[in-house]
């Protein structure tokens, strides 16, 4: 397929086509981090498992940045792409690579020196805080391969290439869940033995990107040695900024929801926990749509085709609904077999009561996330971030509150009846910065008026 088909496809088409592998790819990226629960979960005990489910929320944070980061600096990669400025190009790439991976070592020396007070903090239950601080002071040692690995995804899906991540996230999935089971099974290593799982195969899969992708970019070498731009650099952190906080919105939701949860005890926790893993699979087909529809903005604002924004956006709302479908069918219908899969078959009836329930209600609302995460990736692409940034901030707030507020209250439940409602805040506030249509003259101002070289 022609290399900028994103700029000459069928919008619907050149955004499925863009979306599908990247679906796939966070797909295998979401059963690697279950396996690590499944495996703790059936062959450690339920203990192990909360002890993981208690360190989900903060890793995710830290993912959240390093996904968000990537994509934010992105968006201005794939913006030169779409203007063929590839001597710009060229600069913002190699400057986002060593200002993440410099990001990657700082957080994992923080992560490590902190573990035991960011466990307190979230109110983890003192049953599992030594497995849980076990398993982070090894997830931590990873950090940088996890920001360099995100960092070059981000980079192959700005180019329109979005087929190699998956391939990569394909071999270190399949990785992992090996190491996972001769770890734990094998030699008996419990919870630190899911975390080296995971460090290993971020490893490998960190070292293949940069191999494949210095292979992909030989072509657009310029004979200029500029290393670090600061002037890319500023443009990369004013779109990452507001997308680390949009990626990490919901995980720094989970973290503050976390420390609620974690006063109901660990069987409530495990229930959450196996909730929470499945939900997130559900999540990712809304997540890499957004995702897809900012580089496919971003490609499209660079070569002036503002049209051929909107009308993705119509393709891509489609696209949403019938996954929300999907997503509605198969947790209510199989909310059951879903939970148990994790739990296993001598869980307790407060853990499995938990898990069901989180799932048997969340399903009918993912239509919300999916058109969140659509309009959220058009306004990034198009680098307007204010009211993008605003409608973050209250989806945190929204969900954050309720569930401190009134879950100690009215009983657990709160803590899931929260998250709809922050999607819905988040949703009507950027739909209605798209609605306005003041994302097209930022976007005319952004980076530059040099057009198609």
């Amino acid at each position: 397929m022609d290399k900028e088909y994103l700029l000459n496809e069928n919008p619907g088409k050149a955004l499925f086509i863009f979306a599908i592998p990247m679906i796939i790819g966070n797909l295998f990226q979401q059963f690697y981090t279950m396996a690590d629960s499944i495996v703790v979960g059936r062959f450690v005990g339920e203990t192990a498992l909360a002890a993981v489910g208690a360190s989900y929320a903060l890793t995710m944070v830290f993912i959240a940045i390093a996904i968000g980061g990537g994509i934010g600096a992105s968006v201005i990669t794939a913006r030169h792409f779409g203007a063929r400025r590839y001597p710009q190009m060229i600069r913002s790439i190699r400057t986002a690579i060593i200002t993440f991976i410099t990001i990657g070592i700082l957080l994992a020396i923080f992560g490590a020196w902190k573990t035991q007070e960011m466990l307190l903090f979230l109110n983890t239950p003192i049953d599992v805080l030594d497995q849980a601080a076990e398993y982070l002071q090894v997830y931590f040692i990873g950090l940088p391969f996890l920001f360099l690995y995100n960092v070059l995804s981000s980079m192959f899906t700005a180019l329109g290439n979005s087929k190699t991540p998956l391939y990569l996230l394909i071999f270190s999935s399949v990785l992992n869940i090996l190491l996972d089971i001769y770890a734990v099974v094998e030699l008996n290593m419990g919870v630190a033995g899911v975390a080296w799982a995971t460090v290993i195969a971020q490893g490998l899969a960190a070292i293949l990107s940069s191999v494949l992708f210095l292979r992909q970019i030989r072509e657009y070498e310029m004979p200029e040695r500029v290393f670090f731009d600061q002037r890319e650099l500023k443009e990369m952190t004013r779109v990452a900024l507001p997308s680390i906080l949009q990626q990490s919105t919901v995980m720094i939701g989970m973290m503050l929801v976390q420390s609620v949860v974690n006063r109901f005890g660990s069987e409530v926790l495990a229930g959450y926990s196996a909730a929470m893993r499945t939900d997130g699979i559900f999540v990712v087909p809304m997540v890499a749509i957004g995702n897809a529809m900012s580089s496919y903005t971003a490609q499209n604002i660079g070569a002036r085709q503002v049209q051929r924004v909107v009308d993705g956006y119509h393709a891509g709302a489609k696209i949403v609904a019938g996954f929300a479908f999907s997503a509605c069918v198969l947790l209510v219908g199989f909310r059951y077999p879903l939970i148990r899969s994790f739990l296993g078959d001598n869980a307790s009836t407060v853990s499995i009561q938990t898990g069901t329930s989180i799932l048997g209600f969340m399903g009918w609302f993912f239509v919300l996330i999916g058109l969140k995460m659509l309009t959220d990736g058009l306004l990034r692409g198009a680098g307007h971030m204010f009211l993008f940034t605003a409608a973050n901030l209250v989806n945190l707030s929204v969900r954050v509150g309720v569930a401190m507020i009134c879950a100690p209250r009215f009983g657990v439940e709160f803590i899931w009846y929260a998250v709809p409602l922050g999607w819905f805040a988040n949703l009507t506030i950027s739909f209605a910065s798209y609605r306005l249509g003041r994302w097209k003259a930022s976007a005319n101002l952004s980076h530059g008026d040099e057009g198609r070289a």
